[in-house]
């Protein structure tokens, strides 16, 4: 696969950790400066303590009007913005019929996304690159995480229309959904340990290798988006997810 990158700049929202970690640290071993925002500073100390001034963390909220100003602010002093993903997202088990779950994840997963395109639009390069993050869960079903998936769905239905209201502006939007990825957010359900080692196994058996997806593997499908060996892509959502879904 070719990334193809040239000297940009890219932002990356949820950037502390997990898929967002390692979207930021492809994206720095191609040579972008990164503006990293996250709510804390987490596995970014390493990439900033490696990569120096080519990463700036911003300490942020992307369900706060505060926080995406002052992204907006950094990105137009140092842009333009080449390339964006609005990685932050949360995932919380709750009933189905809980729509106070679906408004919290969506003020994230979904809000907290199209929040953060609207914030830089502006700022965006003329060729710039959009990719979302939604779920191979809208594939298939999870008890309890009903509000996780329409949160992620409600984006993926933004998609197609925005690549289209955006393509005159030069911007490229696509979408990648992850399968099940050894990420933090397992741990934040309120699973317990037992409970989740369970949960892992039964996924363990669906997947072809036989295991969770690391972050990297679905940060190179971010990156080939990003790039221009995928410049011909537009609206479309890719599911990474080691098979889970073929069974």
């Amino acid at each position: 696969m070719s990334h193809e990158f040239k000297p940009s700049l890219s932002v990356v929202t949820g950037a502390s950790s997990g898929i967002g970690l390692a979207v930021t640290q492809r994206l720095l071993e191609h040579g972008s400066n990164v503006i990293a925002m996250s709510r804390q500073i987490g596995g970014l100390g390493e990439l900033v303590e490696r990569f120096g001034d080519k990463l700036s963390w911003l300490p942020g909220d992307v369900t706060q009007a505060t926080d995406q100003a002052r992204l907006a602010q950094l990105a137009a002093a140092i842009g333009p913005v080449d390339c964006l993903v609005p990685n932050a997202g949360i995932a919380q088990l709750a009933d189905g019929l809980d729509l106070s779950a679906f408004d919290r994840q969506w003020a994230v997963n979904g809000a907290g996304a199209l929040n953060t395109l609207s914030s830089l639009r502006e700022h965006l390069a003329a060729q710039a690159s959009v990719v979302f993050i939604g779920t191979f869960l809208e594939q298939v079903t999870f008890p309890g995480l009903a509000a996780y998936i329409a949160s992620k769905a409600a984006l993926r239905a933004h998609l197609r229309t925005l690549a289209v209201e955006l393509a005159p502006q030069g911007v490229r939007l696509n979408m990648v959904s992850p399968g099940p990825t050894a990420t933090p957010i397992w741990g934040s359900l309120g699973l317990d340990d037992e409970t989740l080692g369970s949960v892992a196994s039964t996924v363990n058996q669906r997947l072809l290798n036989g295991q969770f997806l690391e972050p990297g593997a679905v940060a190179d499908v971010i990156l080939f988006q990003l790039g221009q060996g995928a410049r011909g892509v537009y609206g479309q959502d890719w599911v990474v997810d080691n098979g889970y879904t073929l069974r």
